[in-house]
């Protein structure tokens, strides 16, 4: 079963882990995206999230669909997102996957992340603490569609 979910709520990482947990699976790994304070040099206060739910929630379904392809043994997937303000320390992904074995679901959860980064609709900004209020939306390089990813790629 596939757990997704895009919420302005605080994401609860212990409740994720329990849902995607299987009597036939020794294997439940995750991983947990939190706002770090600060990026080249700069303080990061806090980050602002936006997607474009719809298509974030079908392409979400459709990376689900990658993983059992690749590991047929993963049995569950939980893919939470926050939207909306995450300050510094707080989670704003948790992906948590079960399988019968740990390197199914740890190969598994790798994938998923870079996967999400490159292709979910889901966008960020950074807020800054430098007294002026600034702040920058930022370009995911890993974004087919972004700048900093066709300059780097042979397309």
């Amino acid at each position: 079963m596939n757990y997704l979910k895009l919420t302005f709520d605080k994401l609860d990482v212990g409740a994720l882990n329990d849902q995607v947990a299987h009597e036939s699976c020794g294997a439940v790994s995750l991983f947990v995206g939190t706002t770090r304070d600060n990026f080249e040099g700069k303080t990061v206060v806090l980050l602002q999230y936006e997607a474009y739910e719809a298509m974030a929630l079908k392409t979400m379904n459709l990376l689900c669909e990658e993983v059992r392809a690749r590991w047929p043994d993963v049995v569950h997937i939980g893919i939470h997102h926050r939207l909306g303000t995450v300050p510094v320390k707080e989670a704003s992904v948790v992906i948590a996957i079960s399988s019968p074995h740990r390197k199914s679901s740890l190969e598994a959860v790798h994938y998923t992340i870079d996967e999400l980064k490159k292709s979910v609709p889901v966008w960020k900004k950074e807020l800054y603490g430098d007294g002026e209020g600034s702040s920058e939306w930022k370009e995911n390089s890993e974004c087919t569609w972004s700048k900093k990813y066709k300059d780097n790629h042979i397309l």
